[in-house]
Protein backbone atom coordinates (compact mmCIF):
# COMPACT_ATOMS: atom_id res chain seq x y z
CA UNK A 1 0.00 0.00 0.00
CA UNK A 2 1.75 3.16 -0.83
CA UNK A 3 2.41 5.61 2.03
CA UNK A 4 0.73 8.75 3.17
CA UNK A 5 0.13 11.12 0.83
CA UNK A 6 0.91 15.15 2.17
CA UNK A 7 -1.03 17.72 -0.02
CA UNK A 8 0.37 21.75 -0.22
CA UNK A 9 -1.63 24.20 1.63
CA UNK A 10 -3.07 25.23 -1.79
CA UNK A 11 -4.49 22.08 -3.06
CA UNK A 12 -6.54 21.56 0.49
CA UNK A 13 -7.79 24.65 0.37
CA UNK A 14 -8.90 24.39 -3.26
CA UNK A 15 -10.04 21.17 -2.80
CA UNK A 16 -11.96 22.02 0.51
CA UNK A 17 -13.25 24.42 -1.98
CA UNK A 18 -14.68 22.11 -4.30
CA UNK A 19 -16.10 20.02 -1.74
CA UNK A 20 -17.82 23.10 0.14
CA UNK A 21 -19.46 24.49 -2.73
CA UNK A 22 -20.24 21.09 -5.20
CA UNK A 23 -22.02 18.02 -4.51
CA UNK A 24 -18.86 15.54 -4.76
CA UNK A 25 -19.34 11.93 -4.68
CA UNK A 26 -16.82 9.10 -5.57
CA UNK A 27 -18.15 6.42 -7.92
CA UNK A 28 -16.09 2.86 -7.27
CA UNK A 29 -16.35 0.38 -9.92
CA UNK A 30 -15.90 -3.06 -8.68
CA UNK A 31 -15.66 -6.77 -10.04
CA UNK A 32 -13.70 -9.53 -8.27
CA UNK A 33 -11.87 -7.05 -6.40
CA UNK A 34 -12.45 -8.82 -2.66
CA UNK A 35 -8.80 -8.40 -1.89
CA UNK A 36 -8.18 -4.55 -2.79
CA UNK A 37 -12.53 -3.09 -2.03
CA UNK A 38 -11.66 -2.26 1.57
CA UNK A 39 -7.54 -1.03 1.43
CA UNK A 40 -9.11 1.24 -1.78
CA UNK A 41 -12.11 2.78 0.49
CA UNK A 42 -9.06 3.17 3.25
CA UNK A 43 -6.62 5.02 1.15
CA UNK A 44 -9.40 7.78 0.72
CA UNK A 45 -8.11 10.75 2.39
CA UNK A 46 -9.98 10.90 5.51
CA UNK A 47 -10.65 14.93 5.25
CA UNK A 48 -11.86 14.17 2.10
CA UNK A 49 -13.94 11.20 2.99
CA UNK A 50 -16.01 13.56 5.86
CA UNK A 51 -16.57 16.20 3.21
CA UNK A 52 -17.88 13.92 0.53
CA UNK A 53 -22.22 14.00 -0.34
CA UNK A 54 -21.68 9.91 -0.60
CA UNK A 55 -19.24 7.32 -2.01
CA UNK A 56 -20.61 4.43 -3.66
CA UNK A 57 -19.42 1.20 -5.17
CA UNK A 58 -21.22 -0.90 -7.93
CA UNK A 59 -20.45 -4.73 -7.79
CA UNK A 60 -20.60 -5.94 -10.84
CA UNK A 61 -21.75 -9.25 -10.12
CA UNK A 62 -18.04 -10.49 -8.92
CA UNK A 63 -17.69 -14.41 -8.31
CA UNK A 64 -15.67 -13.52 -5.06
CA UNK A 65 -16.42 -11.41 -1.96
CA UNK A 66 -16.47 -8.08 -3.48
CA UNK A 67 -19.89 -7.41 -2.34
CA UNK A 68 -19.30 -8.57 1.55
CA UNK A 69 -15.84 -7.45 2.10
CA UNK A 70 -17.72 -3.42 0.70
CA UNK A 71 -20.58 -3.96 2.87
CA UNK A 72 -18.38 -4.84 5.91
CA UNK A 73 -15.60 -2.41 5.22
CA UNK A 74 -14.87 0.17 8.32
CA UNK A 75 -16.57 3.20 7.43
CA UNK A 76 -17.08 5.20 10.28
CA UNK A 77 -20.24 7.61 10.64
CA UNK A 78 -18.29 10.54 10.32
CA UNK A 79 -17.28 9.86 6.75
CA UNK A 80 -19.63 10.23 3.74
CA UNK A 81 -22.42 8.08 3.47
CA UNK A 82 -20.91 4.83 1.73
CA UNK A 83 -23.50 2.80 -0.78
CA UNK A 84 -22.89 -0.53 -2.02
CA UNK A 85 -24.94 -1.86 -5.01
CA UNK A 86 -25.00 -5.22 -6.94
CA UNK A 87 -25.37 -5.93 -10.24
CA UNK A 88 -27.78 -8.76 -11.36
CA UNK A 89 -25.48 -9.87 -13.90
CA UNK A 90 -22.17 -8.56 -15.27
CA UNK A 91 -22.85 -5.38 -17.45
CA UNK A 92 -18.69 -5.11 -18.10
CA UNK A 93 -17.06 -2.03 -17.30
CA UNK A 94 -18.61 0.07 -19.44
CA UNK A 95 -22.30 -1.17 -18.31
CA UNK A 96 -21.53 -0.50 -14.91
CA UNK A 97 -19.80 3.03 -15.61
CA UNK A 98 -23.43 3.95 -18.02
CA UNK A 99 -25.71 2.64 -14.37
CA UNK A 100 -23.12 4.79 -12.01
CA UNK A 101 -23.31 7.86 -14.15
CA UNK A 102 -26.90 7.28 -14.52
CA UNK A 103 -27.28 6.91 -10.61
CA UNK A 104 -25.14 10.10 -10.11
CA UNK A 105 -27.69 12.10 -13.08
CA UNK A 106 -30.63 11.19 -10.65
CA UNK A 107 -28.85 11.98 -7.06
CA UNK A 108 -27.86 15.51 -8.63
CA UNK A 109 -24.56 15.01 -7.60
CA UNK A 110 -22.05 18.05 -9.08
CA UNK A 111 -19.02 15.82 -9.22
CA UNK A 112 -18.11 12.31 -9.55
CA UNK A 113 -15.16 10.91 -9.37
CA UNK A 114 -14.54 7.45 -10.99
CA UNK A 115 -11.97 4.72 -8.83
CA UNK A 116 -11.58 1.48 -9.21
CA UNK A 117 -12.29 -1.37 -6.80
CA UNK A 118 -9.00 -2.49 -6.86
CA UNK A 119 -7.12 0.18 -6.77
CA UNK A 120 -5.72 1.16 -10.21
CA UNK A 121 -6.53 4.27 -9.89
CA UNK A 122 -4.78 6.11 -6.67
CA UNK A 123 -7.71 7.47 -3.77
CA UNK A 124 -4.61 9.50 -2.72
CA UNK A 125 -4.91 12.15 -5.86
CA UNK A 126 -8.57 12.78 -5.28
CA UNK A 127 -7.47 16.30 -3.60
CA UNK A 128 -5.27 16.81 -6.38
CA UNK A 129 -8.38 16.11 -8.94
CA UNK A 130 -11.04 18.31 -6.86
CA UNK A 131 -8.99 21.50 -6.52
CA UNK A 132 -8.79 21.67 -10.30
CA UNK A 133 -12.31 22.54 -10.06
CA UNK A 134 -11.77 25.38 -7.87
CA UNK A 135 -8.47 26.63 -9.44
CA UNK A 136 -8.95 29.69 -11.62
CA UNK A 137 -10.94 29.69 -14.13
CA UNK A 138 -12.25 26.24 -13.52
CA UNK A 139 -12.47 23.02 -15.17
CA UNK A 140 -15.05 21.32 -16.30
CA UNK A 141 -13.65 17.94 -16.69
CA UNK A 142 -10.48 17.02 -14.48
CA UNK A 143 -8.91 13.34 -16.17
CA UNK A 144 -5.87 11.61 -14.63
CA UNK A 145 -3.67 8.82 -15.98
CA UNK A 146 -1.48 6.65 -14.69
CA UNK A 147 0.64 6.84 -17.46
CA UNK A 148 2.27 9.75 -16.47
CA UNK A 149 4.98 8.62 -14.53
CA UNK A 150 7.70 5.65 -16.10
CA UNK A 151 5.88 1.78 -14.47
CA UNK A 152 3.05 3.90 -13.07
CA UNK A 153 0.62 1.84 -14.72
CA UNK A 154 2.31 -1.32 -13.42
CA UNK A 155 2.57 -0.28 -10.30
CA UNK A 156 -0.92 0.88 -9.83
CA UNK A 157 -1.71 -2.67 -10.73
CA UNK A 158 -2.43 -2.32 -14.25
CA UNK A 159 -1.73 -5.66 -16.47
CA UNK A 160 0.79 -6.35 -18.79
CA UNK A 161 -1.04 -6.35 -22.42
Amino acid sequence: MPTAKTYSEEIVHLASQTLRENRVAVFIVAYNAENQIETVLERIPDWVSRKLTEVFIIDDSSKDATMQKAVSAKWTETKAPLRVFRTPYNQGYGGNQRLGYSYAIAQKFDIVVLLHGDGQYAPEFLPEILAEYSRPPGADAVYGSRFMTKWGALRGGHPII
